[in-house]
């Protein structure tokens, strides 16, 4: 399913007097939503669902695909999804 799909799918939940542009804004607010909280608690929880975290890579050793060459790659954070029980159970 893609962002458009997702949001045809928002829109038939909310009714018939619901627009692709209200579904389209539900969306957003959710999304930045769960963006701020990922930046500011660095975990966003929603029961049911699952949590997104971030997850912070040391830096480590690796190696160049075309020279084989070693190099550093250097400490990153990213966003992890962990899915409820509930979820993983429904799949």
């Amino acid at each position: 399913m893609n962002k458009a799909e997702l949001i045809e799918t928002i829109q038939a939940a909310l009714g018939q007097d619901a627009t692709k542009r209200a579904a389209d804004e539900a969306l957003e607010a959710v999304l930045s939503s769960i963006v701020k909280g990922v930046k500011k608690d660095k975990k966003v929880q929603i029961v049911g669902f699952g949590t997104f975290e971030v997850k912070e890579r040391s830096k480590r050793i690796g190696r160049n695909p075309k020279t084989g060459e070693a190099m550093e790659i250097p400490a990153s954070k990213s966003v992890g999804f962990k899915p409820a029980t509930a979820l993983k159970a429904s799949l």
